[in-house]
């Protein structure tokens, strides 16, 4: 169960991928509209941290969830101290909560708790030690469309890029061994369409490249799409 968010405005921390979507998802069935989504950024502000999105795929995301979007750029190593920035902004605009897309990671929890703690933000976690199979199949039965963008070498071969999050594509994730969710970092994803999204994301692909570990589908909107 989510918990309750009292009627306070909050905020959803947001990758463009499918456990953040459905975390909103989740908060937006209780009545309540984010007043903005926040997104990590790479210090030069042209991929977004962990799922190598160019800003405009996150923009036209925002775009048809009609919710606005603030961006912070930050390297590794700068990553904490930026994001409790953007939250002390969010508190003093009187923002008081955050949404926010872990599943049962205690680690990552942890951190979400502490950095909200500083600034006096309530974080909620609405899939939090939920199933995860059972997370994918309410993302896919719900009607939200996600591919693979990003995804560990050392657990999916690189044929994975692209694919469709979809019940075949998930058997095929745990016949190759790994957890179908991704909990723990095995792929990562973009969602492009669903049901709070007024319409959906024409994607085009440039390419594949390797780097420290992971292969990444670089993609970016359709002319004309942004």
């Amino acid at each position: 169960m989510i918990q309750p968010l009292r009627n306070r405005p909050f905020f959803c921390s947001w990758s463009g991928g499918k456990d953040s979507c459905l975390a909103l998802y989740r908060a937006l069935q209780h009545g309540e509209k984010p007043q903005c989504l926040l997104t990590m950024m790479a210090e030069d502000g042209m991929k977004s941290r962990s799922h190598w999105l160019p800003p405009a795929l996150i923009q036209n995301q925002a775009r048809s969830l009609d919710i606005p979007l603030v961006f912070r750029s930050a390297s590794w190593n700068e990553y904490e101290s930026v994001f409790i920035s953007a939250l002390r902004e969010f508190r003093e605009n009187g923002i008081a909560s955050g949404v926010f897309g872990d599943i049962d990671v205690d680690s990552h929890r942890d951190w979400v708790n502490r950095v909200c703690a500083i600034n006096n933000i309530a974080p909620v976690h609405p899939l939090w030690k939920q199933d995860r199979r059972k997370l994918l199949d309410e993302f896919i039965t719900l009607g939200f469309k996600a591919i693979i963008v990003v995804l560990k070498d050392d657990k999916l071969d690189k044929e994975f890029l692209g694919k469709t999050i979809d019940r075949e594509t998930i058997a095929e994730l745990e016949k190759a061994g790994v957890d179908s969710s991704g909990e723990l970092g095995e792929y990562h994803t973009i969602v492009t369409a669903g049901p709070i999204f007024s319409s959906a994301l024409s994607l085009k692909t440039k390419g594949q490249f390797h780097h420290e570990g992971y292969w990444f589908l670089e993609v970016e909107p359709e002319q004309g799409m942004g």
